[in-house]
């Protein structure tokens, strides 16, 4: 069976694969052969409206607000250094957690070059922008999201499809879904470890540890062990357990069926530099934050008729109560050559 939106296009909705492939036995993520969409969808885009070339390229202020987040986030490390055991993870939750997720947001850009001229210019700012993040993610997160890009919905090679032993273990229960989520940037980085032939450790890892252990001995040097808890909570719920943790939800989840990517248009855009706008991301991924609004501007019809979010809490809190929503939620792709 066949779905498509808006005036006679492919869009995200393709085709919906019924029978054997759809779901195999005890794995109840949907299984299918053909390609991610957005590499055609690009081609669509281009072709119906050869103008958004226009908003192809770096954006060089992303490297500004790396360093206002970045300190602002410092700042509040500090300040919850001095206070009660207890104030470290109250403002990580409160507005560490947005910051985090500001400062993930903008790492996004260096990884796909949007920010300076050159490749191993943009690598270095990212593993700068990574260091109030308390852990070294910045550097390894750039290549394995570059992977998640080329090879969406590959169980093996896209770390954003959780394992299947992590399907299994949770499968729906909305206690397991809860704690899946809290622990979530555990689960990430234990993907890695499946991707037979792509190398974990190398200069840049080992370069970007490094910088990260002196950050942190800094830290806990002139700040305190608070002030690093702080940082190292605020990533934690960011990514997990937390109202804007519905983002990781909303990108990939089946939501809605046979829609692999979803965007969120709520007012947190505001906050978070467009990290909702994920359909246009993905078609365009090369154009930067603050274009991503104009894109969908000038296709209206390749996104304004797909199904999205409005909220990223109250998806989170539909998907760790809703019995048929769980990490096997997902669209599956065997490979194709």
């Amino acid at each position: 069976m066949t779905r498509s939106f808006g005036r006679g296009r492919i869009m995200l909705h393709t085709t919906i694969h019924t029978g054997p492939l759809a779901r195999r036995a005890s794995d109840p993520r949907h299984h299918r052969q053909d390609r991610e969409p957005h590499a055609a969808r690009r081609r669509m885009i281009v072709a119906a409206h050869p103008e958004v070339r226009k908003l192809v390229g770096r954006n060089p202020a992303t490297a500004g607000w790396i360093g206002v987040v970045g300190a602002g986030q410092c700042g509040l490390a500090a300040l919850a250094g001095m206070g009660p055991w207890w104030l470290a993870p109250a403002m990580a939750y409160g507005v560490g957690a947005l910051f985090a997720l500001m400062l993930w947001v903008l790492i996004h850009e260096t990884t796909h070059d949007l920010v300076l001229r050159t490749t191993r210019a943009n690598k270095l700012l990212g593993a700068v922008a990574g260091l109030p993040l308390g852990m070294p993610a910045a550097v390894p997160f750039r290549r394995h999201h570059l992977l998640h890009h080329r090879h969406q919905g590959d169980a093996i090679l896209d770390g954003d499809i959780a394992s299947g032993w992590e399907v299994q273990w949770v499968g729906t229960s909305t206690f397991r879904k809860a704690l899946w989520l809290l622990a979530m940037p555990f689960m990430q980085m234990l993907r890695p470890l499946r991707m037979k032939g792509v190398p974990i450790v190398d200069c840049w890892f080992a370069g970007g540890l490094f910088a990260q252990v002196a950050f942190d001995a800094l830290v806990v040097a002139t700040l305190g062990w608070q002030a690093l808890a702080y940082l190292l909570l605020s990533n934690v719920f960011a990514l997990g357990l937390h109202p804007l943790g519905g983002r990781w939800i909303q990108e990939h989840f089946l939501i809605f069926p046979g829609q692999e990517t979803s965007s969120c248009y709520g007012w947190v855009n505001r906050l978070t530099f467009n990290a909702g706008y994920h359909v246009e991301h993905h078609d365009m991924p090369r154009v930067p934050w603050n274009r991503l609004p104009l894109l969908r501007a000038v296709a209206p019809e390749m996104f304004d008729t797909l199904p999205s979010h409005r909220s990223w809490t109250m998806l989170l809190v539909r998907f760790v109560f809703d019995p048929a929503l769980g990490p096997g939620s997902r669209e599956v792709r065997t490979r194709v050559t």
